[in-house]
């Protein structure tokens, strides 16, 4: 039975065991979302995990509304991202860039643009602005003529990732973002080639990862989708007739893994009542399949020796333990993360959580 500090390949990577450090945004680059070197010091301190999943990191001005996350879609902050991939390796890591759009999560406090998405819809609630929460606006439909820019961009994001030193890139269709807006029937209200039944809902999912593909390869591309519930106001009224059938087309174009964000009905960050697709999904996509969301220790280790998952990705457990490989092989007390430090801009809550041997 596979351990979950076994060695596992991830399509061109090996990972030294199989736990991920899941994607985090915390907040910690400029205005202008250019890296800074602290981010260096907090990636370089996570470098045991099996593989680091970057913060999500916009693929373009229009696409990144969140305050001081960083982008990857001007030189400066290829240049910026640089020194974080090295840090990583240097210690041994491996590292990929997840790569976002916000669509109608986006705020023009931020961007100076109003949001698009696949239809006018408004995500429920307050978006994070330089200047305070706010609500949320009508996001403007994307026309057909615009896809073409959108791909571009993450093709252009793509290339960047891989000039930064990055080893591969996520493509992030998860949590109520642009391309899970596309995914879902009550944020997806278009007629055309992008609309209507699941084949088209999945239609810029597979051009992106295509666009993607086509510039770093199969082997270091990788997707994260949240298949079941409801994320920042976003839902599907049947999520097996989208999602299925998006992980076979995702492991027929050969993708490196699959990571999966699976909210449960007492989950402590978002709760569904609906099923877990994670059974079905495995069924289709044979590849290596990551799962995400509440995993203890023990959970983590019964799923991945069961063979239902081949790795688990942890968030805030790796947010506030630098050596959670360590902590969890060795059944160690795990430090509590602060929610107050989570997107504040200083060192606090960032890279002075200290290890097990400190």
């Amino acid at each position: 039975m596979p351990n979950l500090f076994d060695p596992i390949r991830l399509g061109a990577l090996t990972a030294p065991n199989r736990v991920l450090m899941a994607p985090l945004t915390r907040g910690r680059a400029t205005r202008e979302h250019v890296p800074t070197p602290i981010m260096a010091e907090y990636y370089g301190q996570r470098a045991d995990a099996g593989l680091i999943i970057t913060e999500a990191t916009g693929v373009s001005q229009e696409g990144l509304g969140w305050p001081y996350a960083p982008g990857i879609w001007s030189t400066e902050q290829v240049e910026a991202w640089k020194p974080v991939t090295a840090a990583v390796h240097e210690r041994g890591g491996r590292i990929v860039a997840q790569l976002w759009h916000m669509g109608r999560m986006v705020h023009s406090n931020v961007t100076g643009l109003q949001p698009v998405a696949p239809s006018a819809t408004q995500a429920p609630g307050e978006a994070h602005t330089y200047d305070g929460k706010k609500p949320y606006e009508t996001a403007r439909p994307l026309r057909l003529d615009e896809i073409p820019r959108i791909l571009n961009d993450y093709e252009t994001a793509a290339r960047h990732a891989l000039a930064a030193g990055f080893d591969g890139v996520q493509i992030h269709a998860a949590n109520g973002y642009l391309i899970d807006e596309f995914l879902r029937d009550n944020t997806n209200h278009r007629d055309d080639a992008y609309g209507g039944v699941p084949e088209n809902r999945i239609r810029l999912l597979r051009e992106v990862t295509e666009r993607v593909i086509s510039v770093v390869g199969a082997a270091r591309t990788s997707v994260r989708l949240s298949p079941n519930g409801d994320t920042q106001g976003c839902i599907d009224s049947n999520p097996a007739s989208v999602f299925v059938p998006a992980a076979r087309l995702l492991g027929e174009l050969g993708i490196a893994f699959l990571e999966l964000r699976e909210p449960g009905p007492n989950g402590t960050f978002g709760k569904t009542g609906q099923p877990k697709l994670s059974p079905e999904i495995r069924k289709v996509f044979r590849a290596p399949l990551v799962l995400n969301q509440d995993y203890s220790r023990v959970e983590a280790e019964a799923v991945v020796a069961s063979g239902k998952a081949d790795a688990i990705s942890f968030g805030r457990a790796f947010l506030a333990n630098p050596d959670l490989v360590t902590r969890l092989r060795d059944d160690l007390p795990l430090n509590q993360d602060n929610i107050k430090t989570w997107y504040s801009r200083g060192p606090e809550g960032y890279v002075d959580y200290p290890s097990a041997a400190e």
